[in-house]
């Protein structure tokens, strides 16, 4: 009986022995497990390459996000993706910096083009070769690209028509002071500039060519150049050039848009000018809107308002059919403005989807 255990044991022990050997030749060894506690990596997976994915992506770039003008530019953009069902990529992109990570970004979501209103108009070359790089299609909107010769690029644009609409705002201040009653003599005129953007020189040379052909004084038209587009920078250029002409009475105020125009009219109001002795026209309309509400009218008179819509919607849908039909956008195409007042400011924004 013992020997028929033994026996049976060495049997059983030679039939596990056979057994482990063929585990280990036969199956993979399981890979190590991390610690408690350790992140694991998840799987690379490539970027889609634009267009590959089936959909339409477009991106939609502009310099200042917190300005009226772009926000309704992205609203109106914002339609046309609704109405045709792609997908819009909105992005802030302030600086060169930002927008070719914002390049990178759009391409990363499959985006076959964009439309952007560049912070520099001298990243024009850099921003097309991203976008060539990415085989992605530009269109460009409000500020034109310039190339390293000085001259424009050949990109698809839309922009305002920048000299009607100075001179439209030079005839509407003429206009206003042949209605005052002021006598040239005791008027001059501030004119905030920033000449290194070619739309915005475009705007207030208009206005000073359609002044002196009034029979404004030339020599009584004072150029203010400001170091930024905003309120501030009109602001303090505004306030230098009146501390430096003292004896003035009356004062016409104009610019590049609104905000030049509002910030020459603060500078009035603190050198303690009342709104009957100043005239400010200025080009936009959506950041007028609030000056306009107050409760008391400004020196701020008159606006150019040109109209986002197009800007917008129609930027976005020539980019939209350009990526679906292959109908590339006009090379050049320019939007006219309307003179709005206090009076019919809130009116004419209502009739164009503006205001609600």
């Amino acid at each position: 009986m013992g020997i028929r255990n033994a026996g049976w044991l060495a049997w059983a022990a030679l039939t596990t022995l056979i057994a482990v050997c063929v585990t280990l030749a036969g199956c993979p060894k399981a890979p190590p497990q991390p610690p408690a506690g350790t992140a694991v990596p998840s799987p690379t997976v490539a970027a889609p390459k634009p267009g590959e994915t089936g959909r339409i992506v477009i991106g939609f770039l502009v310099k200042q996000p917190e300005e009226p003008w772009f926000q309704n530019e992205w609203e109106f953009a914002q339609q046309c993706a609704d109405k045709y069902g792609f997908e819009l990529k909105k992005i802030g992109t302030t600086d060169g910096e930002k927008v070719m990570t914002a390049i990178d970004n759009l391409a990363t979501a499959g985006a076959q083009g964009f439309v952007i209103c560049t912070p520099d108009v001298k990243l024009g070359p850099a921003i097309i070769a991203k976008a060539q790089q990415y085989k992605m299609k530009v269109f460009t909107v409000d500020d034109q690209f310039v190339g390293p010769d000085g001259k424009f690029m050949d990109a698809p644009y839309m922009g305002i028509s920048a000299g009607d609409i100075g001179r439209q705002v030079g005839e509407a201040c003429a206009a206003e002071m042949r209605k005052r009653g002021w006598k040239p003599e005791d008027t001059s005129a501030l004119c905030v500039t920033y000449d290194q953007l070619n739309t915005a020189k475009e705007r207030t040379d208009g206005g000073t060519a359609a002044l002196t052909k009034a029979g404004f004084p030339a020599d009584r038209i004072y150029r203010a150049p400001e170091k930024t587009t905003d309120v501030d920078g009109a602001f303090q250029a505004g306030d230098t050039m009146l501390t430096q002409h003292p004896k003035v009475k009356h004062w016409i105020v104009f610019s590049m848009n609104d905000e030049g125009v509002l910030g020459g009219v603060r500078a009035t109001e603190q050198h303690g000018f009342k709104p009957a002795d100043v005239i400010g026209v200025g080009i936009g309309g959506t950041s007028a809107i609030a000056e306009f509400d107050k409760k008391e009218p400004t020196g701020f008179f008159a606006t150019c308002l040109i109209d986002p819509y197009r800007h917008g919607y129609e930027t976005a849908e020539l980019m939209y059919r350009w990526i679906k039909d292959g109908v590339e956008p006009p090379q050049d195409t320019r939007t006219k403005g309307t003179i709005v007042t206090r009076e019919t400011c809130r009116k004419v924004m209502k009739e164009r989807g503006l205001l609600d």
